[in-house]
């Protein structure tokens, strides 16, 4: 009989664990809060932290552009892709900036003199915060670089692309939002 119980517990236990491995993928979603938000159509806000400023003026945040439309990217310089989609983001400035608008830079997880030759060697012209700690990437829950976020003019998340930007994003997404502020 006890030859028979130790067989029997242990495929019981094993029917247990399987169950919760189940269960536990079923309540896993690849969504943050923040994509699912953002799918529904609904608005957060975006997190606003006091982070250094890459040209040392200072410390700065999105709420210094609270009431303007704000483009806020994710990058490094060893991110490849941060490097490809670096020209748009430019054009994207230029938009931007004669509208009131501007492209908020977040270096995350780079030292200064690395994003500095990347902004020297990409010609960027718009403002680059420094992210050390994660902080500001942890509230917009980052998961990887480049990752770029349209900001509105309260400081709420209108849409977000978590890979490269392309034209077409930016056309179908930024272009909307400006629309809206004529």
């Amino acid at each position: 009989m006890r030859r028979l119980a130790v067989p029997g517990l242990v495929a019981l236990l094993a029917i247990g664990l399987v169950a919760l491995l189940i269960f536990g993928v079923l309540q896993t979603t690849d969504d943050s809060s923040i994509d699912q938000a953002v799918a529904k159509g609904e608005t957060p806000a975006a997190t606003s932290v006091v982070l250094n400023r890459l040209d040392g003026s200072g410390t700065g945040s999105l709420a210094d552009y609270r009431g303007r439309v704000v483009l806020v990217n994710f990058f490094a310089s060893w991110c490849e892709p941060c490097d490809e989609e670096a020209p748009l983001l430019n054009d994207v400035q230029r938009t931007l900036a004669a509208r009131g608008g501007t492209v908020l830079g977040v270096a995350v997880d780079d030292t200064r003199e690395r994003t500095q030759q990347f902004i020297d060697e990409h010609g960027v012209r718009y403002p680059i915060l420094r992210d050390i700690d994660r902080k500001m990437a942890k509230g917009f829950e980052l998961k990887g670089l480049p990752e770029t976020f349209l900001v509105d003019e309260q400081g709420r998340i209108q849409a977000l692309e978590r890979q490269q930007i392309t034209r077409a994003w930016i056309e179908s997404t930024l272009d909307p939002a400006l629309a809206r502020l004529q």
